[in-house]
């Protein structure tokens, strides 16, 4: 008979999304969409031109909208409705919405999400697909001028760090997919998981660097490996 695990977390990244057209996006090169990451995801660049900043992140919002969840999304949907457990929580490293779309529950956007404002007068969230400019007022403190892209950039701290803490101490059994391994402190949620006895899975194309802390590595697409494994786990 399987284990039963009463708190999983599945933390995601870009190989997840890559099936449903978002692959090409960030790039080996430094590259995010052709552009610079340090122009466009970065405190200081949005400090320098944050017109450009906005301008980049309209052209990228329509890109996002359409992509559709692929059978990976879809699976850990189907695992949150079926699977008798306390908790299932999703902590994902994309700002793309396919979980949302997949109709998933319990999701951590630690980057920020490609459809939300912030105002940096009063700290109000708001969503939108639709364009931003830096001469916007915000809808609630009326403030023109101090609107951004709710997206973390390069110098600003992860979102909801307290609630992933807590997940990563509670869980029993965590699942990472399509994720590089590298980049921390993301990189790090395995081995909090690992020191509190959880089961510790990586679903991903190929083995990460920090392969010693998971107790088992399934290589290949995520929407070939990660629909089966969790019907396993639906038995």
């Amino acid at each position: 008979m399987a284990e039963r695990y009463k708190n999983i977390v599945i933390l995601t990244g870009a190989g997840i999304s890559a099936e449903s057209g978002l692959s090409t996006f960030r790039s080996e090169n430094g590259l995010w969409n052709n552009h610079r990451v340090e122009d466009v995801a970065s405190v200081e660049g949005f400090a320098r031109n944050p017109e450009y900043v906005h301008e980049f992140y309209n052209e990228l919002r329509p890109l996002l909208f359409k992509a559709e969840p692929n059978s990976a999304h879809l699976a850990i949907t189907k695992l949150q409705e079926n699977y008798k457990a306390e908790n299932i929580s999703i902590i994902t490293q994309n700002v793309d919405t396919l979980h949302e779309k997949a109709k998933s529950k319990n999701i951590y956007h630690i980057h920020g999400q490609i459809n939300q404002i912030v105002c940096l007068n009063c700290g109000h969230i708001f969503e939108t697909w639709g364009e931003t400019h830096t001469d916007d007022a915000c809808p609630n403190c009326k403030v023109a001028g101090m609107l951004k892209p709710n997206i973390v950039f390069f110098g600003e701290n992860l979102l909801y760090m307290n609630e992933v803490d807590y997940l990563l101490n509670k869980c029993d059994l965590f699942i990472s997919v399509g994720t590089s391994g590298v980049v921390y402190p993301a990189a790090g949620f395995v081995q909090i998981a690992y020191l509190n006895g959880a089961k510790t899975i990586e679903f991903n194309m190929e083995q990460t660097s920090n392969n010693y802390m998971f107790s088992e590595h399934i290589i290949g697409k995520a929407g070939t490996t990660l629909p089966k494994f969790i019907d396993e786990l639906l038995k």
